[in-house]
């Protein structure tokens, strides 16, 4: 019995968000692969998002060999094993342009903020020295990194509102109207190159 690698509509779907991916991983719960934080610690922003791309990257690897398993049933071969599925995704890892999943360090400060202004998270008080001061003492001062934890607002906040904070904090903006607006500046956006492949919904 061949079972099918891709859902039955809507093609490949990203396993989680940013909102969510921040969430589980104040909350220590080591998300996708990520490592398991002291949730009364906290961590600083750049160290979210550092792990945020990659668990992002490793979800496209995943999803291109499961893309080329799929290929390989229709062609009548063996999917791959367990060792072999393995070697691709680190195939994959190492030649995926690192902007091609789209996360940009800009956009992930302005998500960050979004759920400052909602009180989801707040500034723990521990600061920490930044690796541009350390290495480089005549270089202009760098602003230090500021440890983020989750608040009691944001540990009960639920996952609708994790997943689109904007619009818990704009409500005018819920409209069918509000969301075309962010629908049509997506569109306007090409940050690198589509890979000359095959379209995934044949």
């Amino acid at each position: 019995m061949v079972v099918a690698v891709r859902p039955g509509r809507g093609g490949f779907l990203r396993p989680f968000g940013c909102g969510i991916f921040i969430r589980d991983f104040l909350l220590g719960r080591a998300p996708f692969g990520s490592p398991a934080i002291d949730p009364r610690r906290g961590a600083w922003q750049e160290d979210i998002f550092s792990f945020y791309k990659e668990a992002l990257l490793k979800a496209y690897a995943e999803d291109a060999t499961a893309w080329e398993n799929e290929a390989r049933i229709r062609e009548g071969k063996p999917i791959y094993t367990a060792e072999e599925y393995e070697r691709r995704v680190a195939y994959h890892l190492t030649h995926i342009p690192y902007k091609l999943t789209g996360a940009r360090y800009h956009s992930f400060r302005r998500y960050f903020h979004w759920l400052k202004q909602l009180g989801w998270v707040e500034f723990t008080g521990e600061e920490e020295t930044s690796s541009v001061q350390e290495a480089m003492p005549d270089y202009p001062e760098a602003p230090p990194r500021k440890y983020y934890r989750l608040t009691r607002e944001g540990i009960e906040a639920p996952d609708p509102e994790w997943s689109r904070p904007q619009l818990v904090l704009y409500p005018e903006i819920k409209g069918q109207p509000g969301l075309q607006y962010f629908r049509e500046n997506r569109k306007k956006h090409h940050y690198s190159k589509k890979s000359p492949t095959k379209s995934r919904r044949q």
